[in-house]
């Protein structure tokens, strides 16, 4: 059986004994006298790749939370600028109402200045017109003295009527119901005709003849035959012409408006035929686009 040269055998041993003595000697004579500040030398190169990495992934998990904490204080940031927006909108809006109201309420003082009437302000609490046989609903009733068919005008033109009194609210039937009826009279001609309701703030003038010649856009008036408005209050503008048998059907767009009216005032019952009216708006015509 041969025998290895670098096995366990005193061959073996021998040599494996006299490498330990040549690598120790080797290592000596690399470290020299102070082998300790070769040994932290070497570590130190050693562990340098591990400071490296350590280090890094302090930084990396120092700047993650320096993100988190500005992502949570940028968050706390929007919500409250979120919060005020959402307060100044509200602000906002309430102040619109306060401002459009304010200004209504100035139109309507210059008109019942401009009448040489006693009249009687209201408001109205309650819009009902798209209700069956709904109308508008005042803050005002028995307690001033108020009653049925008395005229309502605001700075626009005519509202209604009166058609109901409780102690302390007025319900009113606009001009645009069904079953309400206003004298009238063209601008032009002052042929009279009666003001029926068709439609949301739309009626038809019924009981004009076919002679009369009546353009679109002609303003249309109160006649004061009906004794519940003097003559001259405007009401509305043709908006279209339509022959019949005997008559004129003639299409009136309503010149109050009727959707968003807040302040009303309230004429007394049975006024004179004939005021001084108050000038007429002029009619609003459609925007159209482009230039």
């Amino acid at each position: 059986m041969r025998v290895r040269a670098w096995g366990w055998n005193p061959s073996g041993r021998r040599r494996w004994g006299i490498l330990a003595l040549w690598l120790g000697h080797v290592l000596w004579v690399f470290l020299g006298r102070n082998p300790v500040a070769s040994w932290e030398k070497a570590l130190g190169v050693l562990s340098r790749p591990s400071q490296i990495v350590s280090a890094r992934l302090e930084n990396w998990k120092y700047q993650r939370g320096q993100r988190a904490g500005n992502h949570q204080a940028a968050e706390a940031e929007i919500k409250a600028l979120r919060q005020r927006v959402e307060y100044l909108q509200t602000t906002a809006i309430a102040d619109i109402q306060k401002i459009t109201e304010a200004e209504e309420a100035v139109r309507l003082l210059g008109l019942k200045r401009q009448l040489p009437l006693e009249t009687r302000g209201a408001r109205v609490i309650a819009n009902l017109r798209n209700a069956p046989f709904g109308g508008l609903v005042l803050d005002q009733g028995e307690d001033i003295g108020l009653v049925p068919d008395q005229g309502v005008i605001c700075p626009e033109g005519v509202v209604g009527r009166i058609w109901s009194v409780v102690f302390q609210q007025a319900s009113v039937l606009p001009l645009d119901a069904f079953n309400a009826s206003t004298a009238v009279m063209l601008a032009r001609s002052r042929a009279t005709g009666v003001l029926q309701g068709v439609a949301p703030g739309k009626a038809e003038i019924r009981y004009i003849g076919r002679q009369e010649a009546v353009q679109v856009g002609e303003p249309v008036f109160t006649s004061g035959l009906d004794r519940v408005f003097p003559r001259g209050l405007l009401v509305g503008y043709v908006t279209a012409v339509k022959p019949r048998d005997q008559e004129l059907s003639l299409e009136v767009a309503l010149a109050a408006p009727l959707d968003r009216v807040h302040l009303v005032l309230v004429l007394p019952a049975k006024p004179p035929m004939q005021i001084q009216p108050p000038s007429a708006p002029p009619p609003q015509l459609p925007v159209r686009g482009g230039k």
